[in-house]
């Protein structure tokens, strides 16, 4: 049994349970780009799911960003260029990896562990705080889509 290389806590929720959710797909997609290199699947599967996580924190940060200028958020400007900066970085990997000039790594694991803990624990949690007192829902209020890929 692979154990996880990124594991949720309550610690990482920021309160509003539709946000907490994608946090924890991007975790899942995290720890599967883990195993795919631990069972050495090879560059062809761990090239698909890096750009499965890219495809998936955009639609993330898409999310977000849409909250923070619909509730007026004031830290909308550098919050964002967290996010851009982090898709730079993905993209720059993907094109690295499809060259052939760098392989996905414990190194790339360790720099997206890092990066998303920080970014949660910091900026996200800040968000939240501010999304509540906007009076955003913390719970669903209908199914949600992430309800059904999360089971």
């Amino acid at each position: 049994m692979i154990v996880s290389y990124m594991d949720w806590n309550d610690e990482l929720s920021i309160g509003i349970e539709e946000i907490d959710a994608q946090h924890k797909v991007l975790i899942a997609l995290v720890n599967r780009l883990n195993d795919a290199i631990l069972e050495r699947k090879g560059s062809a599967v761990t090239a698909d799911i890096l750009a499965e996580l890219a495809q998936y924190t955009k639609t993330h940060f898409i999310v977000e960003e849409s909250l923070m200028r619909i509730l007026g958020y004031p830290d909308y400007d550098d919050h964002k260029q967290n996010h851009e900066n982090l898709i730079q970085e993905i993209l720059n990997l993907q094109e690295m990896v499809g060259l052939g000039k760098k392989s996905i790594n414990y190194e790339l694991l360790h720099f997206l562990r890092k990066w998303l803990t920080h970014h949660i624990m910091k900026s996200d949690k800040k968000l939240g705080t501010y999304l509540i007192k906007k009076g955003i829902a913390t719970k669903y209020h209908k199914s949600s889509w992430l309800e059904r890929i999360l089971g």
